[in-house]
């Protein structure tokens, strides 16, 4: 049986439809994540958010927006997706510059934290500035729909 091709809008940034998907599977991380202070969970969140790739990845999810600003300061580049109809903040897109480093110990040009209302739900390193990055949303075109 052959599937016909769909047709899907062009979204400038993959990073945005990676958001976009998160949002969608919210619901399931959050029924399937372990509480913060149930003794069976060997991570703690760290007093300072670590730089490394690896060990920043591991815990940034742990800290809020007002904690991670407080920590890293104002990000260089912030753009906040709200719902066209109600005005409800959907999601925000933070960049920070020279922010992480990789397992040889050099930095990222930009590191890109996406959050669904206070927490980071993924994190992107760049090895670009990310200004031709565009985060333009048309929120009056349905989602399309993968008919199973």
């Amino acid at each position: 049986m052959r599937i016909p091709a769909m047709r899907i809008p062009r979204i400038a940034s993959m990073s945005v439809i990676a958001l976009l998907l998160a949002m969608s599977g919210m619901a399931v991380a959050a029924a399937t994540e372990a509480p913060a202070n149930n003794p069976g969970t060997s991570a703690e969140k760290p007093a300072q958010i670590p730089t490394t790739e690896k060990e920043f990845v591991a815990s940034i999810n742990g800290f809020d927006k007002a904690q991670i600003i407080e920590q890293l300061g104002e990000p260089t580049n912030k753009n906040d997706i709200t719902n066209a109809k109600t005005g409800k903040l959907e999601a925000s897109i933070w960049h920070y510059h020279n922010l992480n480093t990789d397992e040889k110990g050099e930095y990222y040009k930009t590191t890109e934290l996406d959050f669904i209302d206070d927490k980071v739900v993924l994190v992107v390193f760049m090895n670009s500035t990310g200004e031709d990055t565009s985060y333009e949303l048309k929120n009056d075109a349905p989602m399309p729909s993968i008919g199973m």
